[in-house]
């Protein structure tokens, strides 16, 4: 899946672990204290401009990956476009160009900074 989510071949391939050292596309993660437990929010994959988007959203489907496309999601401080999909061990990918900064956590879901709720990036992958 990480290949076709990636776009890239691992680094290293052994039958037990996979690594991949990339450039392009840029990775990010969210630490968060909300939603059931602290900790790993998400995972991410940041693209500069929403043809790139379109590009990790047609990897996704030409792999056979579930994603759910959201438009507009303002979030975790930041409105975007984004693709979202659960890889097999249940951690949320968030394949995302950022538009803009925004000044509520969770403008979108009604989460506010300070309050432990559900996480509102990771509410549309799980």
């Amino acid at each position: 899946m990480n290949s076709a989510l990636f776009g890239a071949q691992p680094t290293v391939e052994k039958p037990d672990c996979a690594k991949w050292m990339l450039d392009d596309p840029r990775l990010n993660f969210a630490i968060s204290a909300r939603g059931n437990k602290a900790g790993l929010d998400h995972l991410g994959i940041q693209v500069e401009n929403n043809a790139e988007l379109g590009e990790v959203g047609s990897r996704l489907a030409q792999a056979d990956l579930s994603d759910t496309p959201q438009k507009g999601a303002a979030c975790s401080y930041a409105k975007s476009d984004k693709y979202w999909t659960i890889d097999a061990q249940g951690v949320a990918w968030e394949s995302l160009h950022t538009l803009e900064s925004v000044p509520v956590y969770g403008a979108d879901t009604g989460t506010q900074a300070g309050e432990r709720k559900a996480a509102c990036c990771a509410s549309a992958a799980r």
